[in-house]
């Protein structure tokens, strides 16, 4: 699915006259927000890998994010329900409010969410690593085509 596509489903495109890439509002899912890469006309094949290696990384970021959101919050309502329940309460007072827990009841949630997903943050940042280098090593690589082909041009100019 292109970034475009998740943007016009936010109701959110950039104008078609732009030359720049576009930040779109937060995801409600990941919380992350989502880009729309600029296309050059005449796209070297280098920019285009490096386009899309930007846009996969966006792609896992969102995925990872969107996932690692909703089972954190379901496993969040599931542990009040059940200090709640532990401790004879409902879901909701008497007022119709939401039932809260305090800080410390909830840090032990905090501390054993971290803990049972450690493994998948820490190969999702291997990863995250992983992408990022071979996407600043590919913007190294376009810079220095840019660099080469501006300085041919300067070269054919000059002798005009």
């Amino acid at each position: 699915m292109s970034s475009a596509c998740i943007f016009k489903g936010l109701g959110f495109s950039p104008p078609a006259h732009s030359r720049n890439d576009w930040i779109g509002p937060p995801d409600k899912h990941s919380n992350l927000r989502p880009v729309i890469f600029y296309v050059p006309p005449k796209e070297s094949p280098l920019e285009r890998r490096l386009r899309e290696a930007r846009q996969e990384a966006q792609a896992c970021d969102q995925r990872f994010w969107a996932q690692h959101n909703r089972a954190f919050r379901q496993e969040k309502e599931e542990f009040i329900y059940s200090r709640l329940k532990a401790k004879g309460l409902e879901m909701r007072d008497e007022t119709g409010q939401k039932a809260t827990l305090n800080a410390e009841e909830m840090a032990d949630f905090y501390k054993d969410f971290l803990s049972k997903n450690f493994r998948k943050h820490m190969q999702y940042n291997r990863d995250w690593y992983k992408r990022n280098f071979t996407i600043t090593f590919l913007m190294g690589q376009v810079a220095l085509a840019r660099a080469l082909r501006w300085l041919r041009w300067k070269k054919k100019n000059v002798g005009n």
